[in-house]
């Protein structure tokens, strides 16, 4: 199979949500809400100050994370995926969406947990060297970066364990592995910034 070398546009995001109303089944697949299970309980009930998740969809894993987040920056490629999640997480406050295309595009301020579910596969290999300069200088010494990715075939730019793997040789030593756990259909990785 050939893969593509550029990263998936937003575009492509956009024509899903809204050619279908849960594209994919986000909202209704036991598989999808034991994995976000999992993600929650992967962090280990930490309260983080500042979080940032990215491409959050309709909000689904969002409002789950909320609790654990004093604040959360979720963000989307798709408008019509951020108007769900933005009806989803009204009555949560301190949870804000915006529309960008990470890491092309990303905030400037930091974050002590990142949060990245089912978006680094669909990175080009120099967007995953870009993503990879970003949480070197955002994400902050004790922070933590969340990974969870199907396992599976994909005909994106990479599949979950090459993207993860690719953004684990960029970001070198100056993160702890403190969770690398294989599921049947995913990964789940959780890696802390050191000092």
């Amino acid at each position: 199979m050939t893969r593509p070398s550029a990263s998936l546009p937003p575009e492509y995001f956009e024509r899903m949500f809204q050619s279908a109303d849960d594209p994919w089944d986000l909202e209704t697949s036991a598989y999808e809400q034991a994995k976000y299970a999992h993600s929650i309980r992967a962090l280990e009930n930490r309260r983080y100050d500042s979080g940032f998740e990215v491409g959050c969809a309709k909000g689904v894993l969002t409002g789950l994370l909320a609790p654990s987040c004093r604040s959360l920056l979720a963000v989307d490629v798709s408008g019509t995926a951020l108007r769900a999640a933005r009806k989803r997480c009204e009555a949560s406050d301190h949870v804000s969406f915006a529309n960008m295309a990470f890491p092309g595009l990303a905030p400037a301020n930091s974050f002590d947990l990142v949060v990245l579910s089912e978006v680094a596969y669909y990175w080009s290999d120099q967007d995953l060297g870009a993503a990879a300069d970003w949480l070197l200088s955002h994400l902050v010494s004790g922070g933590d970066l969340l990974l969870v990715h199907w396992t599976g075939e994909t005909d994106y730019p990479q599949s979950g364990d090459e993207a993860v793997l690719k953004l684990r040789a960029l970001l070198g030593d100056r993160f702890e592995v403190t969770r690398a756990e294989r599921m049947a259909k995913y990964r789940l990785d959780l890696w802390r910034r050191q000092p």
